[in-house]
């Protein structure tokens, strides 16, 4: 029997512009990398089958991971969700599965308010291979590497926030 369930509709994926990538890129490959290659492979993230949770984010560039080895991927992505939402992003459960492949922050939290930051929200995911039988992980570009999960979250009753973030990892002071 086929149930019928409604999905909210929360959020919307973006590209950051250009001139954030090139920036962002940069800093993080140095000055001589493809940049705009990078930039024309970034794809907006989608799910594979209607069932999914997870929204796929591909890798802008070739990646190669030695056992041990760690790389900040910037996705080129920003996403913006209605407060009271949250972005969370995952390794892809295959490639943790046959390479420990891992998150740096275990679980990459991407708030609401991020999509104001002056970086433009750009979604930066650091990997590591985490592998303990010498498996190198290669990856071409294109090839999904994360994934993202919008989930709801709540707040206490006595809660009392009302700033803003402008920035990323630890940008809230917190």
């Amino acid at each position: 029997m086929k149930q019928e369930h409604i999905i909210k509709r929360i959020a919307k994926f973006e590209k950051v512009s250009r001139g954030q990538f090139e920036k962002d890129f940069l800093d993080t490959f140095g000055g001589d990398a493809p940049w705009e290659e990078a930039y024309e492979r970034v794809a907006i993230p989608r799910r594979a089958t209607a069932g999914s949770a997870g929204y796929d984010f591909i890798t802008p560039v070739d990646i190669t991971l030695k056992p041990g080895e760690s790389v900040k991927v910037p996705t080129g992505i920003r996403a913006s969700m209605e407060m009271g939402w949250v972005l969370q992003i995952y390794p892809r459960s295959g490639l943790g599965f046959k390479y420990r492949l891992q998150l740096n922050n275990t679980v990459g939290i991407v708030d609401s308010d991020y999509y104001y930051s002056d970086n433009e929200g750009h979604i930066f995911v650091k990997l590591t291979n985490d592998s303990r039988e010498g498996k190198i992980l290669k990856l071409e570009a294109g090839s999904g590497f994360a994934q993202g999960i919008f989930m709801e979250f709540g707040i206490t009753e006595d809660d009392d926030a009302s700033a803003f973030r402008n920035g990323g990892f630890g940008s809230t002071g917190v």
